[in-house]
């Protein structure tokens, strides 16, 4: 190994130690070994290694108390202050950040990401921003935010800011809701667990009414009332939003099915950059195809996606997804 590279390899160990260092007093609970491993890539002789170099630069370092088995380790707060800096890089990320959540109408989301954008800067020194400005005005230039063309939901802020109280406190909430399909607004009492972001914004909540007694999606916009009541719930400790959302294609919530789609050869490029749904698999096909299967519900939401790609996808299951489809795979020119 090169001179050049051994100084190389030796920057990319203290840059790990220092970055372990920073999550060791980040954190309240510590961290554990599988936790350093898992956050590093590295074997567990590794991730003793770099635990020890640690506790041997930062004697402040402690093991933390937890009743259990496994040894997990922290920094106080304060100890590390005066090594944590802040780049262009990172801060044009979060300017980057801010704008995208403007963009999709989460101004609630934006002006707290702003908020702390601006906390960042005040820590920072009057040197360490003159050095970080000028490639910070540069950087957020060249970021462009490609505005997607067409409708946008349109989201009340304080409604979105009343039900994340409701969240964060456990509160039951009832809603002034209208329906879609009929224009009728009712109320609903709710228990709200989180949001759902895609092409519309959804609540997740326990419908709390004896003739539903399910989790349900109800759209932001469609929300013209929220009241946040005394009355708390106990949260569902087997309900997950990541596993309620990957049972569908995209958000409404059906039973999953099978799905197999095969690509047109002129199309895989195309297809190979898209994750489609969490659980999916690729297979090459000997004619250059590419046949695409996920397990997900929602059959109207994936016809609406097979649309944009025309005649160069073809459904081989379920059935009758394939019957949905058939007749509107017209020809594009282009892909999504």
């Amino acid at each position: 190994m090169t001179e050049k590279a051994n100084d190389i390899l030796r920057y990319e160990k203290a840059d790990n130690l220092l970055r372990l260092a920073l999550d060791m007093q980040s954190t309240s609970a510590g961290m554990s070994l599988a936790e350093i491993q898992d956050r590093y890539g590295v074997g567990r002789r590794t991730a003793m290694r770099m635990r020890d170099a640690v506790l041997r630069n930062f004697p402040q370092a402690e093991e933390v108390e937890t009743g259990e088995r496994v040894k997990r380790w922290r920094i106080p707060p304060g100890v590390l202050g005066r090594h944590i800096g802040f780049s262009a890089d990172e801060l044009s990320d979060l300017h980057a950040a801010v704008d995208l959540l403007r963009a999709t109408h989460r101004e609630d989301r934006a002006r707290n990401l702003e908020g702390l954008a601006t906390k960042i800067k005040a820590l920072m020194t009057a040197k360490a921003m003159r050095q970080v400005e000028p490639d910070l005005d540069a950087l957020m230039e060249a970021e462009g935010l490609a505005m997607r063309p067409g409708p946008k939901p349109r989201i009340d802020v304080a409604v979105v800011e009343q039900l994340r109280r409701a969240i964060k406190g456990c509160n039951k909430v009832e809603l002034k809701y209208r329906a879609r399909s009929t224009g009728n607004t009712k109320e609903r009492l709710v228990h709200p667990y989180g949001f759902l972001h895609g092409h519309r914004h959804y609540l997740i909540a326990w419908h709390d009414n004896p003739k539903a007694r399910i989790f349900a999606p109800f759209a932001l916009p469609n929300i013209e009332r929220v009241t946040v009541l005394d009355e708390v719930f106990v949260r569902d400790k087997d309900f997950s939003l990541k596993v309620y959302a990957e049972r569908s294609f995209g958000l409404f919530q059906e039973e999953p099915f099978d799905v197999a789609w095969r690509f047109a050869p002129e199309a895989v490029e195309n297809a190979r950059g898209f994750i489609f749904h969490p659980s999916q698999t690729m297979e090459d096909q000997p004619d250059g195809s590419l046949i695409v299967r996920f397990r997900a519900g929602s059959d109207l939401e994936m016809a609406w996606h097979l649309y944009c790609w025309g005649d160069a996808v073809e459904v081989l299951e379920p059935q009758s997804l394939a019957d949905m489809v058939h007749g509107q795979r017209v020809k594009w020119k282009g892909f999504p």
